[in-house]
């Protein structure tokens, strides 16, 4: 089963907020990357939920894939921070899908802790340039992950 890491700032949707509301929909993803990297998911795969822009980046916890992609919404809506001028209903170049709560760490792990892993050095997130919303974890990175918790 693939894992992977999705960034959110937690002011827009938090590991809690999932929790509380036990599915949500994952919208606003604007890099041609990331977006492929979402449509690559299949319902049942798991991500750890990577709270950014706030005091302490980290990951709070995991989420999983609750269903195939789908045009993103918030691609039309031009009351949408992640409206597209560009995109119409016939031509969408964007996606969202739905997701579920897993897990919330007691804890969040530090952006800082992730980098001293040793066991991370190839993790994307701790890499120069790894600033995608939206990344693949390895499985043997996913395992030294949880072993942090």
């Amino acid at each position: 089963m693939p894992y992977w890491l999705m960034k959110s700032e937690p002011d827009e949707l938090s590991i809690h907020d999932l929790q509380r509301l036990g599915k949500a929909r994952w919208d606003g993803v604007r890099n041609y990357q990331a977006r492929n990297f979402l449509r690559a998911m299949r319902p049942g795969d798991q991500f750890f939920f990577y709270h950014s822009s706030c005091p302490q980046p980290g990951i709070a916890g995991i989420g999983r894939i609750a269903g195939e992609t789908y045009p993103d919404p918030t691609a039309l809506d031009p009351h949408s921070h992640y409206h597209d001028p560009k995109a119409s209903a016939e031509k969408n170049p964007w996606s969202a899908l739905d997701v579920e709560f897993v897990e919330a760490f007691a804890e969040v792990l530090p952006l800082q802790q992730l980098k001293n892993n040793p066991l991370l050095a190839d993790l994307a997130l701790v890499q120069r340039g790894g600033r995608l919303s939206v990344m693949p974890v390895g499985e043997a990175e996913w395992a030294a992950i949880l072993a942090m918790r």
